[in-house]
């Protein structure tokens, strides 16, 4: 599924894939980690100007892996202002910024200790980080940004947060949406969920798509084995999704404790392994990994492991946590509380997606049980399957490297991200579709559009004042209107958000009530998602004509409404 309302944008056969006037597309990375999102922008076509972290092991690893063209920062984003940042580059705008505000804060394990919830979650100021990073999109004001997190930005503090970073975005001038995006669909071969928080600046006509293509790059053909096409552990693959083994089933072996940070590759290994997986491994290696292009081996070194865990790594089979061991009777040595963590020891299965990759790492690993041999995940294992190049190097120490690697984005999720905003990018460049005071491109022009303010207001007012069972019953035809007349008076709204307001409900000043008549129904709205309370019933009931085919994607998200709803909204 592309962009709502863009062409698409094939993409160049060379690195470098500009857009439609023959410019690179730019990009900041705020919290950049060691470079995951700013290489997946790059593959996708993005000059990357800087990228900042606050990480000194971050940075290093980040210089050695990408061009001097990329300033690379070492620097406090609470102390370091957009301002500074603008007058080394000498720029004040880019067309985009990504980045992750560290995740920790949110993080889902910490419910266990209460500490998403309750007095504890005021004295982590990790949580407020996404306020700096939202400093910098008021300041260089890109037409679009990318915010990722894990998915406990959600529920942390029953959500407040969550709807902070969309609220506060909203108010900058940013349609904002959330989505979860499963890294596995494209193509990672591991159990990873994150959410994705993305902002397009008002003046720009689309929505960005609800499930992410994936990058070009990522799928081969199809496996040949029926067997490991159908599921991974309760999930639906796609035929060409590539499974742990995949990934590393190349690699030479190792006891815990051994490895070296550089050695040559065992090519006749890689080839026996090759010959026996076929197409699906061969893609990863080849054009995921670009296994063939790296001249060594590096990273690959096994931490060591005492003798009782190492006993215990013994007694699980693959694909088996301590939990499933200790349930079929198996003795376990292991000395941590056993209803908590239950998967603290976990074997991980040649054929299925691989756990998600975290920064826990750093400390034991004993999550991440390697699936033949009797030791844990080595950096370079864990960085393949966070689909990490093998051309890329961790040059800090084994701990560093563990963790830089679990906080990265993906570099396979993140191509497919830039992938789709530079299409998006590039089509606004074709049809001059950014808005301004003095154009008013297609306005009215298309079906869908309403013609006027007033006529739009009194379609969506029959409408906004029934409930959910009178809404069912309207006609086709007098809903499309309804409907088209919501995104036409309020553009700056996302129909994916209709199902998702939270709960907490603010109060609208009169004098910024603009339709006259409709004091009611603007007075008060949804602090996360922004819609009109009374509008919450309409959002629904379009929800649920849209997923039984009552309504076609083109009505449901009517890009020539919320068009013509932006250009009368610059005059």
């Amino acid at each position: 599924m592309s962009w709502r309302g863009a062409e698409d944008c094939p993409s160049s056969p060379t690195g470098e894939k500009p857009g439609a006037s023959g410019r690179q597309p730019t990009c900041l990375d705020l919290f950049c980690g060691c470079g995951g999102f700013s290489l997946g922008m790059e593959r996708a076509g993005f000059k990357v100007l800087a990228a900042i972290d606050f990480n000194p092991e971050a940075i290093a690893t980040f210089k050695a892996n990408f061009s001097k063209d990329t300033l690379a920062l070492h620097k406090d984003l609470t102390r370091f202002p957009p301002d500074k940042l603008a007058a080394k580059l000498g720029v004040n705008q880019v067309d985009v910024i990504v980045g992750g505000p560290p995740c920790q804060g949110y993080s889902t394990v910490r419910q266990v200790d209460a500490a998403n919830h309750g007095s504890r979650v005021k004295r982590d100021k990790r949580r407020y980080l996404f306020r700096v990073y939202l400093d910098y999109v008021a300041a260089f004001r890109p037409r679009v940004f990318v915010m990722e997190n894990v998915l406990g930005l959600q529920s942390a503090a029953k959500g407040k947060f969550f709807t902070l970073v969309q609220s506060e975005a909203r108010k900058l001038g940013y349609r904002v949406q959330a989505q979860v995006e499963e890294s596995w669909k494209l193509g990672v071969p591991q159990k990873r969920r994150r959410q994705l928080v993305i902002g397009v600046r008002n003046d720009l006509p689309g929505y960005f798509p609800s499930d992410l293509e994936p990058a070009q790059r990522a799928f081969g053909a199809p496996v040949s084995d029926p067997a490991r096409l159908a599921t991974s552990d309760s999930v639906a693959l796609k035929p060409g999704t590539p499974a742990l083994w995949d990934a590393i089933g190349d690699l030479p072996s190792l006891n815990a404790g051994e490895g070296i940070e550089e050695r040559d590759y065992d090519f006749a290994l890689r080839e026996r392994f090759l010959a026996e997986r076929g197409a699906p491994a061969r893609h990863y290696l080849e054009r995921v990994l670009e296994a063939g292009i790296a001249p060594r081996l590096t990273a690959h070194r096994a931490r060591p492991h005492n003798d009782r865990d190492l006993r215990d790594f013994a007694r699980l089979c693959e694909g088996e946590n301590a939990d499933q061991a200790l349930a079929r009777g198996e003795t376990m040595e292991f000395p941590y509380d056993r209803n908590v963590f239950l998967d603290r020891y976990t074997r991980q299965h040649r054929e299925r997606l691989c756990s998600t990759i975290v920064a826990h790492l750093a400390k034991d690993g004993l999550m991440f049980i390697h699936p033949t041999q009797n030791r844990t995940l080595t950096p370079r294992e864990a960085a393949r399957v966070q689909s990490f190049p093998d051309w890329f190097r961790f040059p800090v120490a084994r701990t560093h490297q563990f963790r830089l690697i679990g906080n990265a984005v993906p570099p396979l999720v993140a191509e497919a991200v830039g992938e789709e905003v530079r299409k998006f990018l590039a089509s606004r460049e074709t049809t001059g579709e950014e808005t301004s005071a003095g154009t008013r491109p297609h306005a009215g022009s298309e079906t869908g559009a309403p013609p006027t303010r007033p006529a739009a207001a009194r379609d969506l007012e029959r409408l906004a004042r029934l409930d959910r069972r009178a809404l069912r019953a309207v006609p086709p035809e007098e809903f499309l209107r309804g409907w088209h007349a919501l995104l036409f008076l309020f553009p700056g709204l996302h129909p994916d958000n209709a199902l998702d307001h939270g709960h907490d409900i603010e109060g609208i000043s009169p004098d910024q009530l603009t339709l006259p008549t409709f004091e009611e129904i603007l007075a008060r709205r949804y602090i996360r998602s922004g819609w009109p309370v009374m509008l919450e019933s309409l959002g629904g009931e379009a929800w649920r004509r849209f997923r039984a085919h009552e309504m076609s994607e083109e009505d449901f998200y009517c890009v020539a409404a919320q068009r013509a709803g932006l250009a009368r909204s610059v005059r």
